[in-house]
């Protein structure tokens, strides 16, 4: 047997709620119902329960360099732009767009703590 991947851990120098609320606006999912400001952690659980959890900690150290590991999105019921969009709309910044003349690629943002993630071409472009 192989193992799975329970958590995935995104470290941050301000509030973990903040970060953690960020994140729970964009997938669209909760926040564990205990977190509140000022915690030193912050989790969010998939509802379905098969996939990761995402938990958010306090550490003292700031980012200073590029994300070795990140998250790619796919959009679901709207298309790459207008996720981006609502992204950005949430506090995401576009640092790059690696968008195709057909279409593909995907863009890349930060959330606000610095930590890259990109959006892929969803279904509907």
């Amino acid at each position: 047997m192989y193992p799975s991947i329970r958590t995935i851990t995104f470290d941050c120098t301000g509030d973990p709620y903040d970060l953690g609320l960020f994140w729970s606006r964009v997938l669209g999912r909760p926040l564990a119902d205990d977190d509140k400001p000022g915690d030193p952690e912050a989790i969010i659980k998939d509802p379905a329960g098969g996939g990761p959890t995402l938990l958010f900690v306090r550490v003292p150290e700031g980012k200073t360099a590029k994300n070795r590991i990140h998250l790619d999105l796919q959009p679901e019921g709207r298309t790459r732009d207008e996720e981006v969009q609502r992204i950005r709309d949430l506090g995401a910044q576009v640092i790059a767009d690696q968008t195709r003349p057909d279409g593909s690629g995907w863009v890349v943002l930060t959330d606000p703590e610095g930590n890259e993630f990109c959006v892929e071409r969803g279904e509907l472009g």
